[in-house]
C-alpha cells in the first residue's frame, strides 16, 4: 500500500476485495459526506441547502486538478452512459458521417452511437484482435488494432469513440498516439474512462481528447450513480443541448426569466437539479484521496500488487494475461479452466470478491491494499481452481 493510505482507509477486513473495476467499497470519507447531507436535509430541508451550494464548484475544481484542466471543462453526471448520450445526441452529425468504435465496447459507449443511425450516421466497429498472439483459446474479448483503425478511417469519420481500458481484458489504448492521430485528421476523440480514472493517469488536454466520461464508483471509490464528464471548449461550441432545465441557464434562480441563455462551460450538461449528496461524496474522495496521491503513484502501486498476486499463482490452473506496460491497466484478466461464474461464487464463499464478465476472471486491486492480502487471495484462488481441475 502507498504510505499514508492506512490513515484514510480502515484496517484490512476479512473480505479481500479485488473488484475495483466493478462497484468499489465506498470511500469512508465519501460515506460521511453522504450521511451528513442526509442528516442536514432531514433536519432543515431547503433551510440547510445553501450550505452545500459551493459543493459543485469545488467538485469542478478538484476534478479539474485530477485531469490537469480548467474547472470550466468539468461536469457532474450520473454515469458514463448519460455523459456519452449528451455528447452523441448533441453532436453536429450529418447523414453519411461515421463513428469508429470497437466491437466489444462496454454498452455505455456503444448504444449512444447506435442511436445516431437515426440521423444517417454509420457506426464502424473495429474487429477483436489479439495483442499477444496467444489468446485465441479464451473465447473472451481481447483488444483492437491501431493498424486496422487507420485503415477504416475515411474523410467522413467524425468521431473515434473507445474505452481507455477495455472492461473485460484490461487492454489499454495508447491515448497519446490515438490523440495525435485524431488531431492530424480533425477527428474528435471521445473516451470512456470508467476503467481508468482513479487508477491510471489521464490528461485530456495532453492527449487531444475532445470528451472524457467516467463513472465515480469504480476506481474513484465514490458514490454509486455519480460520474464525471470532461469536454473541451472547442467541442462544446459545436454541441447542441439535448436536455434542458433551469440548471442549463445563466439566469439561475430567476425562474420567470425564460430567455434562452445557456451556460457554455461544463454547466451546460448539469441541466437541472443534481444529486447534491453524490456531489459531496465524490468531492470528498477527490479532495482527501486524489489530492494526496498522484495517479502515477497509484498506477505503480496497483501494478506492484498485481505482480505479487500473479507471482503466487499456480500456472497449471490460472494464467494471467499480461500486456506490455503501455497497454497494461488496473484490470488483469485471468484465464481459468471451468466455469467463471461458479468460480466467482466459490471465491466469495471464502471471502475473496472478484468479477468476471465475458470470459475472464478479473483481478483489480487498489493502492490502499497490502502484500499479505494479495498472497492470501492468490492462495485461495489456486485452491479453488485445483478443486475444479
Amino acid at each position: 500500500m502507498l504510505i499514508g493510505s492506512s490513515e484514510l482507509f480502515p484496517a484490512p477486513q476479512e473480505t479481500l476485495f479485488l473488484a475495483h473495476c466493478s462497484v468499489s467499497p465506498l470511500y469512508p470519507g465519501a460515506a460521511t459526506a453522504l450521511q451528513d447531507f442526509a442528516e442536514n436535509m432531514a433536519a432543515g430541508g431547503i433551510r440547510t441547502l445553501p450550505r452545500y451550494f459551493d459543493v459543485l464548484p469545488r467538485l469542478h475544481e478538484n476534478a479539474a486538478g485530477l485531469l490537469r484542466t480548467s474547472p470550466d471543462n468539468i461536469s457532474l453526471v450520473q454515469n458514463t452512459a448519460e455523459a456519452l448520450c449528451l455528447i452523441a445526441n448533441g453532436y453536429p452529425f450529418q447523414p453519411g458521417d461515421q463513428v469508429i468504435s470497437y466491437v466489444h465496447e462496454y454498452p455505455s459507449n456503444h448504444y449512444p452511437w447506435v442511436l445516431q443511425g437515426r440521423r444517417g450516421v454509420k457506426l464502424i466497429l473495429l474487429s477483436d484482435q489479439d495483442p499477444l498472439g496467444d489468446l485465441e483459446d479464451t473465447g473472451g474479448p481481447r483488444g483492437w488494432s491501431m493498424a486496422e483503425l487507420e485503415e477504416r478511417v475515411t474523410d467522413r469519420t467524425r468521431v473515434i469513440a473507445v474505452s481507455h481500458v477495455q472492461f473485460s481484458s484490461g487492454y489499454t489504448a495508447d491515448l497519446k498516439t490515438l490523440g495525435e492521430f485524431c488531431r492530424a485528421r480533425g477527428i474528435d476523440l471521445i473516451v470512456d474512462c470508467a476503467q481508468s480514472l482513479g487508477c491510471l493517469p489521464v490528461y485530456p488536454e495532453e492527449y487531444n481528447i475532445a470528451a472524457l466520461a467516467s463513472s465515480g464508483w469504480k476506481w474513484l471509490m465514490g458514490p454509486w450513480a455519480s460520474g464525471l464528464l470532461y469536454t473541451s471548449a472547442k467541442l462544446r461550441a459545436r454541441l447542441t443541448p439535448v436536455m434542458a432545465g433551469p440548471g442549463l441557464m445563466r439566469q439561475g434562480l430567476d425562474y420567470l426569466d425564460h430567455r434562452w441563455n445557456p451556460h457554455t462551460d461544463g454547466r451546460m450538461f448539469e441541466y437541472s437539479t443534481v444529486a447534491w449528496d453524490h456531489a459531496a461524496g465524490l468531492n470528498a474522495v477527490l479532495t482527501e484521496v486524489f489530492q494526496r496521491f498522484s495517479l502515477e503513484d497509484i498506477r505503480t502501486e496497483v501494478f506492484r500488487l498485481q505482480d505479487i498476486f500473479t507471482g503466487c499463482l499456480d500456472p497449471g490452473v490460472v494464467r494471467p494475461i499480461v500486456f506490455s506496460d503501455g497497454h497494461r491497466s488496473g484490470i488483469m484478466a485471468l484465464r481459468l479452466e471451468g466455469d467463471i461464474p461458479s468460480t466467482i461464487k466459490r471465491l466469495a464463499e471464502q471471502g475473496v470478491v472478484m468479477t468476471g464478465p465475458a470470459g475472464y476472471l478479473r483481478l483489480a486491486p487498489h493502492f490502499y491494499q497490502n502484500d499479505e492480502q494479495m498472497v492470501r487471495a492468490a492462495d485461495i484462488l489456486n485452491k479453488v481452481c485445483r478443486q475444479r481441475s
